[in-house]
């Protein structure tokens, strides 16, 4: 067998065991997700179910401790607060790079600074201004705190793939009359698609998986995040349904996997743009 040869089966063989370990768990969870509880304890946690009670799981999971609406919440939250940190961060990163405004690299630190403490910090002073504004508990408070805690990353991200714009496409845009607005919109949005895709994987992720200041902000289930609804959802049953929270947890992790395999090569993209930057 040739060298060539050894290294790719040596390769495929440790890709092959790496997807295994990966889906393991996954699959222990759809197992246990569709026993019924008598089941669940009688056997081991990797025997298949006796009966398949997963869709009923899942319908006891989505209607209790308001698991539906927190679902519907975080798809609101996500899509939202990414969209509008990439528009804002767009229009940032356009001034301090293209327009060149005074102090942009100052502004810049100024804005990247908001990733650069821990984000426990926050909690005090968020928790006291919302209830001070009488955001607290609300839908507008958690989209506003969501979009503002992913404007920094985006704005870095955003400014350097700005920068590798040849300025000639401005210059030529503003010869034929061009606002800076239309240039915007009509050269440097375009030819950022991906990477704006990019950020928007990585920020949906982010907000999706938040527990800490969905919880911090909200108290309400009508208000609460998917992640506050699941960990009610578990403090509700306690041990006694262990498959109704397998199910809970599976409704929370698809969106995540749809997003991911939809939206894959951008995210070996976005791997690759984040490093190089």
């Amino acid at each position: 067998m040739k060298p060539a040869t050894i290294k790719q089966v040596v390769i495929y063989g440790i890709l092959i065991i790496a997807a295994v370990l990966w889906a393991l768990p996954i699959w222990w969870a759809v197992i246990n997700a569709s026993k019924s509880s008598s089941d669940f304890f009688a056997h081991p946690f990797y025997a298949i179910p006796r009966e398949f009670n997963l869709l009923s799981n899942i319908r006891s999971a989505w209607d209790s401790a308001a698991l539906g609406t927190g679902f519907v919440n975080s798809i609101i939250y996500g899509v939202v607060g990414a969209a509008a940190s990439i528009a804002i961060a767009s229009l940032a990163a356009y001034g301090i790079v293209v327009l060149r405004i005074r102090g942009g690299f100052t502004i810049f630190m100024v804005i990247y600074s908001g990733t650069v403490f821990p984000l426990q910090m926050y909690i005090i002073p968020l928790f006291r201004m919302y209830n001070s504004i009488h955001i607290y508990n609300t839908r507008w408070g958690l989209l506003l705190f969501y979009t503002a805690i992913s404007v920094p990353f985006c704005t870095l991200v955003l400014r350097g793939f700005y920068s590798t714009v040849p300025n000639e496409y401005r210059e030529s845009a503003m010869v034929e009359g061009a606002s800076e607005v239309r240039i915007l919109r009509s050269i440097y949005v375009p030819l950022s698609v991906s990477a704006a895709l990019v950020l928007f994987l990585f920020q949906f992720t982010w907000i999706w998986n938040d527990l800490l200041f969905g919880i911090v902000l909200s108290s309400s289930p009508s208000v609460h995040p998917v992640m506050a609804s699941l960990s009610s959802l578990m403090g509700l049953y306690g041990g006694s349904s262990l498959p109704v929270e397998l199910a809970g947890t599976l409704i929370a992790a698809s969106p995540m996997l749809v997003l991911f395999f939809t939206l894959r090569r951008f995210f070996t993209q976005g791997l690759s743009l984040v490093v190089r930057r």
